[in-house]
C-alpha cells in the first residue's frame, strides 16, 4: 500500500468537504425541508380601503400646535413592518447591505403604482429559495396582513406622506361598517318609514320590517322600519336626493321641490337616520345636513295647500355637521351666521360607531383633504372657519 502523509492526507480532506459543502449549497432548495410545501405569495387582494402609509404615525396636517387625541393617524405602517422583519440592527437596518432604515433607502427597491415591478414586493413574496426576504432558513414570513400594507402602500403611489388618495377609501369604509350596522344609518332604514306611514304610493306595511335596539346606558328602546325592496328604496332614494338637490339650488325657482318626505316628527314615528353606504351617501349628507332636512319644527307651510314642511329653506343655517357628530375634541360655528356652538357630544362616534379616535383622525384628515366636500362645509362661507377645539380655540382654517 502507498503511504500518504499527514499533511496531504489533511489537504485531501479538507478540499473534499469544501466540494461537499459546496455542492450541498448549491442543492439546497431540494435538500432543505423548510420550504416543502411552502407559499409565500400574497394570498389577499387588492384593497384600497386597507390604509396604508409608509409612518405608522401620520398628524392630521391642521392641528392645534399641541395634537389632540383625535388628530394623530396611528396604523402600523410600513416601516415598522421592514424593521421587524428586515432592517433589524443585525442586518438590512445595521451591517447587511441594502439598507431599509429609511424612506429614501426603500425607495430604491420600490416602482410606485406597480408591486410587480418593485423589487421591494417580489422578494417578500416570491417562492424561490435565493431570492425571499426574509431568508427562508430564517423560519419567519412577513404575515398576510403586513402584505396588504406594503402592497396598497406601493399600488397607491409609494408616497413618504399620505394623501386624499390613501385617506378617502379608508374613512369612507370606517363611516360605511360602523355607521350602517345595526340598521342605522342605511338606505333601508332611511326608506322604511317613508314606506310605513304611506308617503310612498303603493306600499304597505306588509313591505317593511321592525328591528328594534336597545340602549345598554339608558335603557331607551329605538325602533326602525325597514324597506325590504332593495331596488325600490334605492330608487326612492335616488328621487328624494335630487329633490333636495334641486330645491336648495334654487329654492323660488324649484319651491315645488321642497322635500316632505322627512326623516323626524311629525311624519316618522320611529328612529331614523340618513345612510352611509356609499360615498355619494356620505358627500351628500355632508353638503346638506340631516338636521336641514328633517327640522324637528315646522319651517313652511304652503299657502295654497296648507300643507307643513319641517325641512328648512337654508342648507347653511346649521348648527352640526358630520364632522361635529364624529369628533368631540372641537366646535363648530353655523355656517350662515358664524355664531359658535357651546357643546359638542361626539355621539355619532360612541354611540353609533364605537369609532376610535385614529380613526376620527382619519376621518378628519379625509374630510379637510377631499375636493368633493365643499368649502363652505370646512372653513365657512368666508373662509374664516367653522371648527375650532375646545381646548386651545384654534380655528382650522387652509
Amino acid at each position: 500500500m502507498r503511504k500518504v502523509s499527514l499533511v496531504k492526507l489533511i489537504t485531501l480532506f479538507l478540499v473534499g468537504a469544501t466540494i461537499t459543502t459546496f455542492s450541498i449549497q448549491c442543492k439546497k432548495e431540494d435538500s432543505n425541508a423548510v420550504i416543502t410545501g411552502l407559499n409565500r405569495s400574497f394570498k389577499g387582494n387588492a384593497d384600497s380601503t386597507v390604509y396604508a402609509s409608509f409612518y405608522s404615525n401620520n398628524i392630521f396636517a391642521l392641528a392645534s400646535t399641541t395634537p389632540t387625541k383625535n388628530d394623530s393617524i396611528n396604523f402600523r405602517g410600513v416601516q415598522a413592518i421592514l424593521t421587524e422583519n428586515c432592517a433589524s440592527s443585525n442586518c438590512h437596518g445595521g451591517p447587511i447591505s441594502p439598507k431599509f432604515s429609511s424612506y429614501t433607502d426603500v425607495m430604491k427597491y420600490v416602482t410606485p403604482g406597480n408591486p410587480a415591478a418593485s423589487k421591494l414586493w417580489t422578494s417578500i413574496t416570491t417562492n424561490d429559495f435565493n431570492k425571499a426576504m426574509p431568508p427562508i432558513t430564517s423560519g419567519n414570513d412577513v404575515a398576510d396582513a403586513d402584505k396588504a400594507i406594503i402592497y396598497n402602500w406601493i399600488l397607491n403611489g409609494a408616497k413618504e406622506k399620505p394623501d386624499v388618495n390613501d385617506f378617502r377609501p379608508a374613512a369612507i369604509a370606517v363611516i360605511s361598517s360602523g355607521c350602517t350596522s345595526g340598521n342605522c344609518h342605511n338606505e333601508a332604514t332611511s326608506t322604511g318609514v317613508w314606506a310605513r306611514k304611506g308617503l310612498i304610493p303603493g306600499l304597505t306595511a306588509a313591505d317593511t320590517a321592525v328591528w328594534s335596539t336597545t340602549n345598554l346606558t339608558t335603557g331607551a328602546v329605538s325602533t326602525y322600519l325597514q324597506l325590504n325592496n332593495n331596488t325600490l328604496r334605492n330608487t326612492i332614494l335616488s328621487a328624494y336626493k335630487d329633490s333636495v338637490r334641486k330645491f336648495y339650488a334654487d329654492t323660488l325657482a324649484n319651491a315645488s321641490y321642497r322635500p316632505y318626505k322627512t326623516f323626524s316628527t311629525p311624519v316618522a314615528a320611529a328612529s331614523v337616520r340618513g345612510p352611509f353606504n356609499t360615498y355619494e351617501d356620505i358627500i351628500f349628507d355632508i353638503s346638506y345636513p340631516k338636521g336641514i332636512r328633517s327640522n324637528t319644527t315646522i319651517s313652511y307651510t304652503d299657502p295654497a295647500t296648507a300643507k307643513k314642511f319641517y325641512v328648512k329653506g337654508d342648507y347653511l343655517n346649521s348648527t352640526t355637521a358630520l364632522l361635529l357628530r364624529i369628533d368631540s375634541t372641537i366646535l363648530m360655528a353655523n355656517p350662515r351666521t358664524g355664531v359658535w356652538g357651546t357643546t359638542n357630544t361626539g355621539s355619532m362616534a360612541w354611540d353609533d360607531g364605537g369609532l376610535k379616535p385614529s380613526e376620527i383622525a382619519l376621518i378628519k384628515a379625509w374630510y379637510f383633504a377631499d375636493a368633493n366636500v365643499p368649502d363652505v362645509w370646512k372653513y365657512g362661507t368666508t373662509g374664516a372657519g367653522i371648527f375650532k377645539y375646545k381646548v386651545t380655540g384654534k380655528v382650522i382654517t387652509k
